[in-house]
């Protein structure tokens, strides 16, 4: 008997429609064909015994399974409960093979029968929807996410048990749901850390409110213990709130590298991904045999914080440089390419030399003469261009941190960023992906970023004391461009132009040179 049931591949962040057909006939032998991995071939031991629990096996004939389209190559072991259900309907072992073709049916089989989760549980509800399916099986701890997608039944279940009585005995599952509305906005201000636990650091709480306002990248470089990596855990907290759209992108792309939690429905805060300085290039900016997201996808809306900056190798800094430009990545193999977003904000701290005290206030620097320059070298001059932001991070003084002076909430500064954002979302409406002036292209710079003969007195001078180039130029007018928005300025002031000037703290020529 021939039955055909459905399930889904994954391919970068979207999900491919996979058709199983299972044929029992006369003859022995196992045969599973259309491309499939290590991982699918070794199923036949699992269905196997998790059968056997239930009192079911896998008929003594010649089994043969096709998973189409045969060129596409197909990947782990969540189909593992598609082939179980198939098997056991071709062999009429149960009943219900002509309803199986209205469902989506995945799930990694145990042993002992019960079901673990698997990656990608969004995409292919997506994908089910697309395809007009009735509903959608899979284990329970990936319900809440797939249920996220209306317009498709999801039935989460804990073992292989529940699916056979589904069709065979007609006994119900019951369906998950979630209100997605109310569950975006119960978790859409939930941040671990807010501005409020920081004392003092007032300057680099403003070059952070500039930052999130324009979508600029920053570098924090100062001496340990200076709160850099505090502060830019919390610069999240003041990013404006996600849109129901971003999130289920965000949502999509965690979903996709396994990354979400059992039973989460929906991400509804701006990811903060800050990986180790061992990282490799392939794991920050995505790919392998089988291209999955690195983090800088996973830090996609949301802000990507490398701390000690040069201590990462350089090759994995370099790879950074184009997705920084174009905000997103693609992956090119031989038979195929995917491509990953990764609009991020990108925040990078690191201490000034080796020792970590020059330019210190009170402590003086032991570094000998040239390894402070050798060890600000280590980040090249490409990427740094890319890099709106630079500010110097100073301690904070014993007085500040004593002082029981109130300090401003996350909240406060944040409808500050949005009342800017906003201002930045009438001015870009006709421009398409153009979200926020750290994304505007040049010939944009030359419309939206005019400035007066004072001001271009200001900048060229600031160019030709700092040697600044070209991108450096465009980078300075966007910050300025913010700025003027967060002031509700129309133009641009030379007030603002200064300001913006002030934080190129690396161009300056005492930095560095002993």
């Amino acid at each position: 008997m021939l039955v055909r049931t459905y399930s889904c591949a994954l391919m970068g962040v979207a999900a491919i429609h996979i058709a199983v057909e299972v044929s029992v006939d006369v003859g022995i032998g196992f045969h599973l064909v259309g491309l499939p991995d290590s991982a699918i071939k070794e199923s036949q031991q699992r269905i196997e015994t998790a059968l056997k629990n239930y009192n079911f096996r896998i008929p003594g004939r010649k089994v043969v399974i096709n998973m189409a389209p045969a060129d596409i190559r197909k990947e782990g072991s969540a189909f593992d409960l598609t082939l179980a259900i198939a098997i056991l309907a071709a062999s009429e072992q149960i009943r219900g093979g002509g309803r199986l073709p209205d469902y989506y049916i995945m799930g990694e089989l145990s042993l002992d029968g019960t079901l673990q989760p698997i990656r990608g549980a969004l995409p292919i509800a997506l994908e089910a929807r697309k395809r007009g399916k009735k509903a959608i099986i899979l284990p329970v701890q990936n319900a809440r996410e797939a249920a996220i997608v209306q317009g498709v039944e999801v039935l989460g279940v804990e073992n292989i048990k529940q699916v056979i009585d589904y069709f065979d005995k007609d006994v119900p599952i019951v369906p998950t749901t979630v209100n997605i509305e109310a569950e975006f906005q119960r978790n859409l201000n939930n941040y671990e850390y807010d501005f409020s636990d920081v004392k003092g650091q007032e300057n680099i709480k403003r070059a952070l409110e500039i930052a999130a306002a324009g979508g600029h990248n920053v570098i924090l470089i100062g001496p340990p213990g200076s709160g850099k990596t505090m502060l830019a855990k919390r610069l999240p907290s003041i990013l404006p709130p996600l849109t129901l759209e971003e999130a289920l992108e965000t949502t999509k792309i965690h979903s996709v590298a396994g990354k979400m939690s059992r039973y989460a429905s929906l991400i509804a805060v701006r990811p903060f991904r800050s990986p180790h300085h061992t990282i490799s290039d392939v794991a920050l900016v995505g790919g392998g045999t089988h291209p999955q997201p690195g983090e800088i996808s996973l830090a996609h809306n949301g802000v990507l914080f490398l701390d000690e900056l040069p201590e990462f190798k350089r090759q994995v800094l370099e790879v950074m440089r184009q997705p920084l430009e174009d905000r997103c990545v693609t992956i090119s193999r031989s038979q195929y390419s995917v491509e990953f977003p990764a609009s991020f904000m990108f925040v990078a701290a690191m201490n000034p030399c080796p020792c970590g005290n020059y330019n210190h206030p009170t402590i003086a620097c032991t570094c000998k003469p040239g390894e402070v320059q050798h060890y600000l070298s280590k980040v090249s001059g490409p990427l740094m261009d890319r890099i709106d932001l630079h500010v110097e991070v100073v301690p904070v003084s014993h007085e500040e941190l004593a002082a029981n002076k109130p300090t401003e909430r996350s909240a406060d500064v944040r409808r500050r960023v949005v009342a800017a954002r906003e201002i930045q979302k009438v001015r870009f409406v006709k421009h398409a992906n153009i979200f926020c002036n750290a994304q505007m292209s040049s010939r944009m710079v030359r419309q939206y970023c005019q400035i007066d003969e004072a001001g271009q007195a200001i900048l060229k001078q600031a160019m030709d004391r700092l040697g600044l180039s070209a991108r450096a130029y465009d980078r300075i007018l966007k910050v300025a461009r913010t700025i003027a928005d967060l002031d509700g300025s129309e133009n641009i002031e030379t007030g603002h132009l200064s300001e913006a000037i002030n934080f190129r703290s690396l161009d300056r020529d005492n930095w560095g040179r002993r």
